[in-house]
């Protein structure tokens, strides 16, 4: 049985630069991993299958509309797999959880059936994040997801991931866009957790403020977040999930436990950043 972790993916800044003739949106982000995620399983089986199981498996598609299955469409396989998705993050979040899973999809089935992973443009027709969560390492991320480049050593960095149950359709987030048209991100430059913190306040997330205006709950979760002492709190891809930034593992558990018992109906998990 081969097993792969689909971590949650995080824009720790995403701007919007630009737009093609086409319609895909061009972006410049910082995009690291957390140290939790889906998990996937992979056994060798005539057919093709998925299974769909854990805390948040409610709703997740089985058939041909899934990702990870559409991800075994571009192998070149002469074999069936029987897989399993233990799914543990929320639905249109923001922390890639469909593009997660379908890198993980390639990365198991390419190590079930001994066969090198699809090209990029295949991994690309997956979906603009399935690109960059193929390795899971700090990377910048530009173009439609495309033009994927390292940066410099992050610092040890904690977070707390918060997702108030509410999903924002992309779609809807990049149309609310007032410019499509703004400045790519600083050259990343930082030494350290203060010079580092520095540099990502001077960033954004140009998709925050339509997702509020389409979900005003991310409001109250970043409120809550800034209120629990994270050196940095901002909004995830084209949201609802939000993130606080920590110095230390301790910080970022007892925020995380505040937030909790203050919004017991919410999503919150904390997690040790992939900085390396």
């Amino acid at each position: 049985m081969i097993r792969e972790l689909a971590p949650a993916k995080i824009n720790l800044a995403l701007h919007v630069t630009g737009q093609r003739a086409d319609g895909y949106h061009l972006l410049d982000s910082l995009v690291v991993f957390a140290d939790f995620g889906d998990r996937l399983t992979f056994s060798p089986a005539p057919d093709l299958s998925l299974k769909v199981t854990g805390p948040l498996a409610e709703g997740v598609p089985t058939g041909p509309e899934n990702l990870i299955l559409q991800a075994a469409t571009v192998m070149d396989r002469t074999a069936g797999a029987a897989i399993t998705l233990e799914k543990h993050l929320p639905h249109a979040a923001g922390i890639g959880g469909g593009s997660a899973d379908a890198a993980a999809a390639l990365r198991g089935l390419s190590r079930l059936w001994d066969c090198p992973r699809p090209d990029e443009a295949s991994a690309l027709s997956l979906g603009a994040d399935v690109p960059v969560c193929l390795s899971p390492a700090p990377q910048r991320m530009a173009g439609i997801g495309e033009a994927l480049s390292p940066v410099p050593a992050l610092p040890p960095l904690f977070a707390v991931l918060v997702n108030p149950r509410v999903s924002v359709p992309t779609g809807p987030v990049f149309q609310g866009l007032a410019s499509k048209r703004n400045s790519a991100l600083e050259p990343p430059k930082w030494n350290g957790f203060d010079s580092f913190i520095a540099w990502l306040a001077r960033q954004r997330n140009d998709l925050e403020a339509p997702a509020l205006r389409l979900a005003p709950a991310i409001g109250q979760v970043l409120r809550d977040l800034r209120s629990s002492d994270a050196a940095l709190a901002r909004m995830s891809g084209s949201g609802a999930t939000c993130f606080g930034v920590f110095e230390t593992k301790a910080q970022a558990i007892e925020a995380a436990r505040k937030i909790r018992e203050a919004q017991p109906g919410w999503w919150v998990q904390d997690t040790t950043l992939q900085t390396g």
